[in-house]
C-alpha cells in the first residue's frame, strides 16, 4: 500500500497531538497550510474553543497566497489578535508539517511580533 503525503501528514500530527495540548494561560497556535491558504488559530483545548484565528482568505492579505509572505501575514496578524487578547505564551503545533519555508516564516513572524514560544 503506497502512503500518500497527506496520510503521512495526518499520522505525524497525531503523534505531535498526544504531546502538545493548549490551555487557557498557554493555548496551542496551530498551522495549516491548504494548495492556496494559511490558517493558523490559537486554541484551547482544555476548554474546546478556538481563542483567536487568522487565514489568507481574510480581507486584506492579498488574496490567498499560500506562500512564504502570506504565511508572514497570518503570523503577525494571528500574534497581533492574540497580545490584544492578553495571550502571550503559546505551545506551537507545527502540524505534521516540516519547520522549514512557510511554516518557519509564520513562527518567526509570530515571534517578532511579541508571542513566546
Amino acid at each position: 500500500m503506497a502512503l500518500n503525503r497527506k496520510l503521512i501528514r495526518s499520522r505525524i500530527h497525531a503523534r505531535i497531538r498526544q504531546k502538545v495540548k493548549g490551555t487557557a494561560a498557554r493555548p496551542r497556535l496551530a498551522v495549516y497550510f491548504s494548495n492556496t491558504n494559511v490558517y493558523a488559530q490559537l486554541i484551547d483545548d482544555e476548554a474546546g474553543k478556538t481563542i483567536v484565528s487568522a487565514s489568507t482568505k481574510e480581507k486584506g492579505f492579498g488574496g490567498g497566497k499560500a506562500n512564504i509572505a502570506g504565511a508572514t501575514k497570518v503570523g503577525q496578524a494571528v500574534a497581533e489578535r492574540a497580545i490584544a487578547a492578553k495571550v502571550e505564551e503559546v505551545v506551537f503545533d507545527r502540524g505534521g508539517f516540516f519547520y522549514h519555508g512557510k511554516v518557519k516564516a509564520l513562527a518567526d513572524a509570530a515571534r517578532e511580533k511579541g508571542l513566546k514560544f
